[in-house]
């Protein structure tokens, strides 16, 4: 259904209750609560009938998301001015969406991960030469891969400060010494990072 120049997803829940309901739950679909009979031509002639009231919702719902969106660089919550492109000047983040701007810094973030990584390579002597890769991941901020002796790192790390990711980096290196979480590697990550933990639990990594 079109709400506000929006295609928005109608959901329908079929419940042994007497009258209908509508919502624009967290996701901002149109949830419709409604009688087991209820047919979906009635669903459909009620949703086309409360259309003004639905933008109301479904505007209500885009501010509230809206404000939750935050521009958030190395750690720090930046502002931006609405533009055409994404860029970066005089540390002003112009944009014409957070989502977009967002997008824009984790494609663009190996270059500042790889900055970060020569800060740490020669603590670790003996590693092999390795290739550093960029990939959003939802359940893993890096991956060490043995075999193909690359080190992956979650774009989504750029929001974070400059110890969680020398953290994480320093946890995919210690990999190299020991391939599971034994003591061992805990140990490892320990020497080069004294406040794993913290971090670790902050990341819930």
């Amino acid at each position: 259904m079109l709400l506000l120049n929006h295609e928005v997803e109608v959901i329908i829940d079929k419940k042994r209750i007497k009258n209908i309901y509508f919502r624009i739950n967290d996701e901002g679909n149109i949830y419709v609560t409604c009688p087991i009979l209820t047919s979906n031509l009635t669903i459909n002639r009620l949703l086309s009938k409360n259309v003004k009231s639905l933008e109301r919702m479904y505007k209500s719902y885009l501010n509230k998301s809206n404000k939750k969106q935050k521009v958030m660089y190395l750690g720090k919550e930046m502002d931006y001015i609405e533009y055409k492109k994404v860029m970066i000047n005089d540390g002003i983040i112009y944009g014409p969406s957070v989502d977009k701007i967002n997008e824009y810094l984790e494609k663009h973030s190996l270059s500042l991960f790889e900055e970060r990584m020569q800060l740490y390579i020669n603590e670790f002597p003996n590693i092999p030469k390795f290739r550093l890769r960029i990939r959003k991941m939802k359940t893993r901020w890096g991956v060490n891969n043995f075999k193909s002796k690359t080190i992956t790192l979650n774009t989504e790390l750029i929001h974070y400060r400059y110890d969680c990711i020398d953290y994480v980096i320093i946890h995919e290196l210690s990999h190299f010494y020991h391939k599971d979480h034994s003591r061992n590697f805990w140990n490892e990550v320990g020497k080069h990072f004294p406040r794993y933990k913290e971090i670790r639990k902050e990341l819930r990594y």
